[in-house]
């Protein structure tokens, strides 16, 4: 770590993380998005940690917050529209983020700004934390071979000469399971199918030996041959490598087999969280109740029908007030639709925010 970077974290590092216990922390993280049409607040207060060798998964909807509290940590939102309106999120105890705000001598708020510098962000993006996106297809460059993109990356953050660069690429290949992986690096990405390009991203994600990676969506266009395929080589990897995981997806079945803990978003917040059999076996939410029996189990019997969620999520521009879920709750009160209920332990590690929680086992 530079000088520079440790002056940073001794300046800066809010005083909860200075002890460095976690290897991601994020504490109450707001991003919002300002459009013609109003402000969209697609993360409202998300807070979590990751620990080094650790998986979580983030599930929920679409339009729930997942992929943009991914690109939050890697400050990927393109500002504008997107703003961080607050929060922190730490890395290795070094503030990636850290936006507070105190009033000022005037009496007016001031918005305070200690993020880190752009810089620093360049440096450790696709090094100490790496980043597999939803489609590779539009992720990887379509005029560069697949041998040099992740040369590239290697000689960008590994700082080796381009022999050492393309040896690794062939290495990654051949790891990641692509056959006659050195004659292919001379390939363009559309000679390779959807799962061969699903782990070429895997691949250059992985060459930087990073302490995190975000896999976002990682299998959403593949079929479930390949899903199955491209879960146990990233399981496999991840172990080898000892990297920590955040698994965003809106499939409970991929996390059941990947994750130590798991967080469940809905418009902006997260609902639930706790380790994975506190989720699968003691879902307090009723939203995360609910995904659960919309899911297909092989338990079931073939007369058993699945249980939809009625209704649709909200519209994040015109939020009701109270808690998000309200409209389409079976459990729902009066408060529910006045108040957003606190994300409380109920517990060890198990934490839910709900006003009438579910009182029975998740089926």
């Amino acid at each position: 770590m530079s000088q520079a970077t440790e002056e940073h974290r001794a300046q800066h590092t809010p005083e909860a993380d200075r002890n460095g216990d976690h290897l991601l922390l994020v504490e109450n993280l707001r991003t919002y998005f300002y459009t013609r049409a109003g402000v969209v607040k697609a993360v409202q207060g998300v807070s979590f940690h990751l620990d080094k060798g650790e998986t979580l998964g983030i599930v929920g909807e679409s339009g729930s917050g997942k992929s943009v509290t991914a690109m939050s940590i890697m400050r990927l939102i393109p500002q504008p529209p997107g703003r961080y309106d607050g929060g922190c999120v730490l890395f290795r105890g070094v503030p990636l983020i850290d936006i507070r705000e105190q009033p000022g001598r005037d009496g007016r708020t001031q918005r305070i700004d200690r993020s880190a510098p752009e810089s620093h962000m360049r440096s450790i993006r696709g090094g100490d934390i790496s980043m597999i996106f939803q489609d590779p297809m539009t992720s990887l460059n379509p005029l560069l071979t697949v041998g040099k993109q992740i040369a590239e990356t290697v000689q960008e953050h590994m700082h080796c000469g381009r022999k050492e660069a393309y040896d690794r690429a062939f290495e990654m290949l051949d790891k990641v399971g692509i056959p006659s992986a050195r004659a292919r690096l001379k390939d363009y990405p559309h000679q390779f199918s959807g799962g061969m390009r699903q782990r070429v991203m895997i691949a250059i994600a992985l060459s930087t030996n990073p302490d995190l990676l975000i896999a976002d969506e990682p299998t959403t266009a593949l079929d479930v041959t390949i899903q199955a395929q491209i879960l146990d080589l990233m399981r496999g990897l991840s172990s080898e490598f000892g990297s920590s995981v955040i698994l965003i997806t809106h499939d409970l079945g991929v996390v059941a087999g990947l994750a130590d803990r798991v967080a469940v978003m809905y418009a902006g917040y997260i609902v639930e969280t706790g380790k994975l059999d506190d989720i699968f076996y003691r879902a307090q939410h009723p939203y995360t109740h609910m995904l659960l029996r919309s899911i297909p189990r092989l338990d079931m019997d073939r007369e058993d029908r699945l249980i939809p969620i009625p209704g649709s999520p909200p519209d994040m521009l015109r939020l009701p007030p109270g808690c998000p879920f309200a409209a389409r709750c079976p459990n729902v009160r009066e408060i529910c639709r006045q108040q957003m209920p606190p994300l409380d332990p109920i517990g060890a590690g198990h934490l839910a925010a709900c006003w009438n929680p579910v009182k029975e086992e998740a089926a």
